[in-house]
Protein backbone atom coordinates (compact mmCIF):
# COMPACT_ATOMS: atom_id res chain seq x y z
CA UNK A 1 0.00 0.00 0.00
CA UNK A 2 1.46 3.52 -1.04
CA UNK A 3 0.95 6.15 1.35
CA UNK A 4 -0.17 9.36 0.95
CA UNK A 5 1.86 12.65 1.18
CA UNK A 6 2.15 15.84 0.06
CA UNK A 7 4.63 15.06 -2.65
CA UNK A 8 2.37 12.34 -3.91
CA UNK A 9 -1.08 12.89 -3.80
CA UNK A 10 -0.80 15.11 -6.90
CA UNK A 11 0.57 12.06 -9.10
CA UNK A 12 -1.49 9.33 -7.33
CA UNK A 13 -5.29 11.49 -8.21
CA UNK A 14 -3.88 12.57 -11.84
CA UNK A 15 -3.28 8.56 -12.23
CA UNK A 16 -6.70 7.89 -10.80
CA UNK A 17 -8.49 10.50 -13.09
CA UNK A 18 -6.26 9.20 -16.15
CA UNK A 19 -8.65 6.07 -15.74
CA UNK A 20 -11.81 7.84 -16.88
CA UNK A 21 -13.38 5.60 -19.56
CA UNK A 22 -13.46 8.68 -22.76
CA UNK A 23 -9.88 9.41 -23.59
CA UNK A 24 -10.46 12.95 -23.31
CA UNK A 25 -12.16 12.98 -19.89
CA UNK A 26 -9.24 11.07 -18.78
CA UNK A 27 -6.91 14.03 -20.26
CA UNK A 28 -8.72 16.63 -19.12
CA UNK A 29 -9.43 15.07 -15.39
CA UNK A 30 -5.80 14.66 -15.02
CA UNK A 31 -4.50 18.19 -16.08
CA UNK A 32 -6.92 20.11 -14.23
CA UNK A 33 -5.82 17.72 -11.10
CA UNK A 34 -2.27 19.08 -11.14
CA UNK A 35 -3.13 22.40 -12.12
CA UNK A 36 -5.47 22.74 -9.42
CA UNK A 37 -3.00 20.89 -6.87
CA UNK A 38 -0.17 23.33 -8.04
CA UNK A 39 -2.52 26.42 -7.68
CA UNK A 40 -3.29 25.45 -3.94
CA UNK A 41 0.76 24.85 -3.21
CA UNK A 42 1.44 27.50 -4.88
CA UNK A 43 -0.75 30.23 -2.58
CA UNK A 44 -0.10 27.90 0.31
CA UNK A 45 -4.16 27.70 0.27
CA UNK A 46 -5.59 27.21 3.58
CA UNK A 47 -8.35 25.40 5.83
CA UNK A 48 -10.12 28.42 5.95
CA UNK A 49 -10.15 29.98 2.52
CA UNK A 50 -10.68 26.26 1.31
CA UNK A 51 -13.84 26.41 3.06
CA UNK A 52 -14.87 29.76 1.93
CA UNK A 53 -14.21 28.52 -1.32
CA UNK A 54 -16.59 25.76 -1.08
CA UNK A 55 -19.05 27.86 0.33
CA UNK A 56 -18.70 30.37 -2.58
CA UNK A 57 -19.17 27.51 -4.85
CA UNK A 58 -22.24 26.36 -3.13
CA UNK A 59 -23.71 29.48 -3.04
CA UNK A 60 -23.09 30.31 -6.93
CA UNK A 61 -25.02 26.86 -7.61
CA UNK A 62 -27.94 28.14 -5.52
CA UNK A 63 -28.50 31.79 -6.69
CA UNK A 64 -28.54 30.17 -10.43
CA UNK A 65 -31.82 28.92 -11.97
CA UNK A 66 -32.87 29.01 -15.86
CA UNK A 67 -32.90 32.71 -16.23
CA UNK A 68 -29.42 33.20 -14.11
CA UNK A 69 -26.30 31.54 -14.68
CA UNK A 70 -23.94 32.90 -11.76
CA UNK A 71 -21.18 30.11 -13.01
CA UNK A 72 -20.96 31.59 -16.57
CA UNK A 73 -21.10 34.95 -15.03
CA UNK A 74 -17.94 33.93 -12.69
CA UNK A 75 -15.98 32.35 -15.69
CA UNK A 76 -16.83 35.74 -17.75
CA UNK A 77 -15.12 37.89 -15.06
CA UNK A 78 -12.25 35.77 -15.26
CA UNK A 79 -11.42 35.89 -18.61
CA UNK A 80 -12.14 32.45 -18.92
CA UNK A 81 -15.43 32.74 -21.06
CA UNK A 82 -13.20 34.66 -23.95
CA UNK A 83 -10.39 32.67 -23.56
CA UNK A 84 -12.84 29.69 -24.65
CA UNK A 85 -14.09 32.08 -26.98
CA UNK A 86 -10.71 33.27 -28.84
CA UNK A 87 -9.53 29.14 -28.71
CA UNK A 88 -12.10 27.92 -30.59
CA UNK A 89 -13.54 30.36 -32.95
CA UNK A 90 -10.30 31.63 -35.02
CA UNK A 91 -12.49 32.69 -37.36
CA UNK A 92 -10.61 34.16 -40.85
CA UNK A 93 -9.39 38.17 -40.79
CA UNK A 94 -12.31 38.91 -42.86
CA UNK A 95 -14.93 37.37 -40.37
CA UNK A 96 -17.14 38.77 -37.71
CA UNK A 97 -15.14 38.31 -34.49
CA UNK A 98 -16.99 35.89 -31.36
CA UNK A 99 -17.51 37.26 -27.81
CA UNK A 100 -19.28 36.15 -24.95
CA UNK A 101 -22.48 34.24 -25.11
CA UNK A 102 -23.53 35.98 -21.24
CA UNK A 103 -25.73 34.82 -18.75
CA UNK A 104 -28.80 35.99 -19.67
CA UNK A 105 -29.49 34.53 -23.20
CA UNK A 106 -32.61 32.07 -23.12
CA UNK A 107 -34.16 30.11 -25.82
CA UNK A 108 -37.44 30.35 -27.27
CA UNK A 109 -37.56 34.57 -28.45
CA UNK A 110 -40.36 35.27 -30.34
CA UNK A 111 -40.14 35.74 -33.84
CA UNK A 112 -40.20 39.17 -35.72
CA UNK A 113 -40.46 40.19 -39.10
CA UNK A 114 -38.42 42.81 -41.20
CA UNK A 115 -38.31 45.92 -38.69
CA UNK A 116 -39.68 44.19 -35.96
CA UNK A 117 -40.55 46.22 -32.66
CA UNK A 118 -38.50 43.98 -29.88
CA UNK A 119 -38.60 46.56 -27.98
CA UNK A 120 -42.89 46.11 -27.35
CA UNK A 121 -43.28 50.15 -26.41
CA UNK A 122 -40.25 50.00 -23.59
CA UNK A 123 -39.41 53.45 -22.60
CA UNK A 124 -36.24 54.85 -24.53
CA UNK A 125 -34.58 55.91 -28.22
CA UNK A 126 -35.69 54.18 -30.56
CA UNK A 127 -32.87 52.17 -32.39
CA UNK A 128 -32.75 50.25 -35.70
CA UNK A 129 -30.36 48.18 -36.78
CA UNK A 130 -29.96 47.45 -40.37
CA UNK A 131 -27.29 45.70 -42.36
CA UNK A 132 -26.75 42.52 -44.06
CA UNK A 133 -25.57 38.99 -42.95
CA UNK A 134 -23.13 37.58 -45.43
CA UNK A 135 -20.64 34.93 -46.21
CA UNK A 136 -16.58 35.83 -46.53
CA UNK A 137 -17.01 36.02 -50.54
CA UNK A 138 -19.25 38.86 -50.16
CA UNK A 139 -22.38 36.35 -51.24
CA UNK A 140 -25.66 37.29 -49.07
CA UNK A 141 -26.92 34.70 -46.83
CA UNK A 142 -30.34 34.16 -46.92
CA UNK A 143 -32.69 32.92 -44.15
CA UNK A 144 -29.88 33.57 -41.53
CA UNK A 145 -32.05 33.84 -37.80
CA UNK A 146 -30.29 36.58 -35.66
CA UNK A 147 -31.44 36.05 -32.03
CA UNK A 148 -30.76 39.62 -30.61
CA UNK A 149 -31.08 40.57 -26.56
CA UNK A 150 -30.23 43.44 -24.70
CA UNK A 151 -30.77 44.61 -21.65
CA UNK A 152 -33.38 48.11 -20.85
CA UNK A 153 -32.83 51.39 -20.52
CA UNK A 154 -32.31 51.17 -16.86
CA UNK A 155 -29.41 48.46 -17.62
CA UNK A 156 -31.73 45.75 -16.45
CA UNK A 157 -32.76 41.97 -18.17
CA UNK A 158 -35.77 40.08 -17.21
CA UNK A 159 -34.33 37.95 -15.01
CA UNK A 160 -33.55 41.04 -12.60
CA UNK A 161 -36.69 42.18 -12.07
CA UNK A 162 -39.41 41.18 -9.85
CA UNK A 163 -42.71 39.67 -11.12
CA UNK A 164 -41.51 40.11 -15.03
CA UNK A 165 -41.98 36.13 -16.72
CA UNK A 166 -42.10 37.12 -20.63
CA UNK A 167 -39.41 37.52 -22.78
CA UNK A 168 -38.35 41.19 -23.13
CA UNK A 169 -36.23 42.68 -25.08
CA UNK A 170 -35.75 39.98 -27.28
CA UNK A 171 -36.55 38.45 -30.83
CA UNK A 172 -35.82 36.47 -33.65
CA UNK A 173 -35.03 37.93 -37.06
CA UNK A 174 -34.86 36.17 -40.60
CA UNK A 175 -32.77 37.35 -43.34
CA UNK A 176 -34.56 37.96 -46.61
CA UNK A 177 -33.02 36.58 -50.11
CA UNK A 178 -30.46 39.65 -50.22
CA UNK A 179 -29.33 38.78 -46.73
CA UNK A 180 -30.66 41.90 -45.57
CA UNK A 181 -32.06 42.52 -42.12
CA UNK A 182 -33.42 45.27 -39.76
CA UNK A 183 -34.26 45.38 -36.30
CA UNK A 184 -35.97 47.98 -33.83
CA UNK A 185 -35.05 48.45 -30.44
CA UNK A 186 -34.14 50.85 -28.09
CA UNK A 187 -30.63 52.59 -27.22
CA UNK A 188 -28.80 50.10 -24.90
CA UNK A 189 -27.34 51.93 -21.87
CA UNK A 190 -24.50 50.64 -19.85
CA UNK A 191 -24.79 48.40 -17.21
CA UNK A 192 -23.76 46.41 -14.10
CA UNK A 193 -23.10 42.97 -13.91
CA UNK A 194 -25.60 41.71 -11.39
CA UNK A 195 -23.69 42.42 -7.89
CA UNK A 196 -26.53 41.05 -5.80
CA UNK A 197 -24.70 37.46 -5.82
CA UNK A 198 -20.83 35.80 -5.24
CA UNK A 199 -19.77 37.31 -8.31
CA UNK A 200 -20.68 40.75 -7.27
CA UNK A 201 -18.92 39.86 -3.52
CA UNK A 202 -16.09 38.84 -5.07
CA UNK A 203 -15.53 41.59 -7.31
CA UNK A 204 -17.08 44.21 -4.37
CA UNK A 205 -13.56 43.36 -2.62
CA UNK A 206 -11.30 44.80 -6.06
CA UNK A 207 -10.39 47.79 -7.82
CA UNK A 208 -12.40 46.22 -10.53
CA UNK A 209 -15.21 47.99 -12.54
CA UNK A 210 -18.41 45.78 -12.53
CA UNK A 211 -19.85 47.83 -15.68
CA UNK A 212 -20.66 46.49 -19.29
CA UNK A 213 -20.34 49.11 -21.74
CA UNK A 214 -23.66 49.59 -24.11
CA UNK A 215 -24.27 46.76 -26.60
CA UNK A 216 -26.57 44.41 -28.21
CA UNK A 217 -26.06 40.84 -28.38
CA UNK A 218 -26.27 38.50 -31.56
CA UNK A 219 -26.54 35.05 -31.94
CA UNK A 220 -26.76 34.29 -35.62
CA UNK A 221 -27.22 30.62 -37.08
CA UNK A 222 -27.40 29.92 -40.92
CA UNK A 223 -26.71 26.90 -42.75
CA UNK A 224 -23.08 26.15 -44.15
CA UNK A 225 -21.97 28.47 -41.13
CA UNK A 226 -20.29 28.41 -37.96
CA UNK A 227 -22.70 29.97 -35.22
CA UNK A 228 -21.60 33.40 -34.32
CA UNK A 229 -22.26 34.72 -31.11
CA UNK A 230 -21.09 38.48 -31.05
CA UNK A 231 -21.83 42.33 -29.71
CA UNK A 232 -22.42 45.26 -30.87
CA UNK A 233 -20.93 48.43 -29.17
CA UNK A 234 -22.17 51.86 -29.45
CA UNK A 235 -19.17 54.02 -30.10
CA UNK A 236 -18.23 56.56 -27.28
CA UNK A 237 -20.10 54.15 -24.79
CA UNK A 238 -18.45 54.19 -21.47
CA UNK A 239 -16.71 51.25 -19.81
CA UNK A 240 -15.40 50.45 -23.55
CA UNK A 241 -11.91 50.11 -22.63
CA UNK A 242 -12.99 48.22 -19.18
CA UNK A 243 -15.14 45.92 -19.79
CA UNK A 244 -16.28 43.43 -17.07
CA UNK A 245 -16.32 40.64 -19.12
CA UNK A 246 -13.39 41.33 -21.56
CA UNK A 247 -15.87 41.17 -24.55
CA UNK A 248 -15.38 44.57 -26.21
CA UNK A 249 -13.38 44.44 -30.14
CA UNK A 250 -13.24 47.30 -31.70
CA UNK A 251 -14.58 45.83 -35.15
CA UNK A 252 -17.75 45.49 -33.35
CA UNK A 253 -17.91 49.68 -32.13
CA UNK A 254 -20.55 50.92 -34.21
CA UNK A 255 -21.67 54.60 -34.74
CA UNK A 256 -25.35 54.61 -33.33
CA UNK A 257 -26.30 58.27 -36.15
CA UNK A 258 -28.98 60.39 -34.68
CA UNK A 259 -31.86 60.70 -37.00
CA UNK A 260 -34.60 62.89 -37.12
CA UNK A 261 -38.64 62.64 -37.81
CA UNK A 262 -39.02 60.72 -41.00
CA UNK A 263 -38.76 57.63 -42.90
CA UNK A 264 -37.31 54.84 -41.44
CA UNK A 265 -35.35 51.65 -42.45
CA UNK A 266 -38.72 49.17 -42.11
CA UNK A 267 -40.45 51.17 -44.98
CA UNK A 268 -42.32 53.26 -42.11
CA UNK A 269 -42.47 56.38 -40.45
CA UNK A 270 -41.18 57.91 -37.08
CA UNK A 271 -42.93 60.70 -35.25
CA UNK A 272 -40.13 61.87 -33.64
CA UNK A 273 -35.90 61.67 -33.49
CA UNK A 274 -34.31 57.95 -33.61
CA UNK A 275 -31.16 56.24 -34.51
CA UNK A 276 -29.63 53.72 -36.82
CA UNK A 277 -26.85 51.65 -36.42
CA UNK A 278 -25.48 49.89 -39.66
CA UNK A 279 -23.42 46.62 -39.30
CA UNK A 280 -23.00 44.15 -42.03
CA UNK A 281 -22.03 40.32 -40.68
CA UNK A 282 -19.83 38.53 -41.99
CA UNK A 283 -20.10 34.28 -41.38
CA UNK A 284 -17.21 31.68 -41.55
CA UNK A 285 -17.88 29.05 -43.49
CA UNK A 286 -18.50 25.24 -41.97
Amino acid sequence: MQLVTEDNITELAARRWSSAHDPRTAQVMAALVRHLHAFAREVRLTEPEWMAAMRWLTETGQISDDKREEFILASDVLGLSMLVVQMNHAFDAKATPATVLGPFHIDGSPEKEFGGDMSDGLPGTPLYVTGTVRGLDGSPVAGAILDVWQADEEGAYESQIPGIDEARLRAKYATRPDGTYCLRTIAPKGYSIPMDGPVGELIGGTDISHFRPAHVHFLINAAGYEPLITHLFQEGAEYLDSDVVFGTKQELVVTFEARDPGPTPDGGEAAGSWLEARYDFVLQPV
